[in-house]
């Protein structure tokens, strides 16, 4: 017997799915501003990723574990870090412009 039915079980989703399907229905409409919203999201999580991992080298002194909601604190701000780096008036890292640029000229009709 089971406790949860498979009608109610949750799918988790990932940054990455709520990506890919935010690509597809841009390229879809082949709006600019989605477009660039989508290439801003991408860079949003590249540089959460990489915030993650510098943070990964920096040594604990051992003194004061860090605890569970310390560690939650520590990615959620990362997070939104990253999120105010990419969304910033000077383009975030340029990832975004490269990959928006790159995107629309594929999607462009060549005649």
């Amino acid at each position: 017997m089971e406790i949860f039915p498979n009608s109610f079980m949750m799918q988790k989703t990932t940054d990455e799915d709520i990506l890919q399907k935010k690509i597809e229905n841009a390229s879809k409409d082949m709006k600019d501003e989605e477009l660039m919203d989508v290439c801003k999201d991408f860079e949003s999580i590249f540089v959460h990723m990489m915030l993650k991992e510098m943070r990964k080298t920096i040594p604990d002194d051992g003194f004061i574990e860090k605890s569970t909601a310390t560690k939650i604190f520590e990615d959620m701000f990362d997070e939104e870090m990253a999120k105010r780096i990419s969304d910033s008036e000077e383009d975030g890292i340029g990832i975004a412009k490269m990959l928006y640029d790159q995107l629309k000229n594929q999607n462009t009709i060549k005649i």
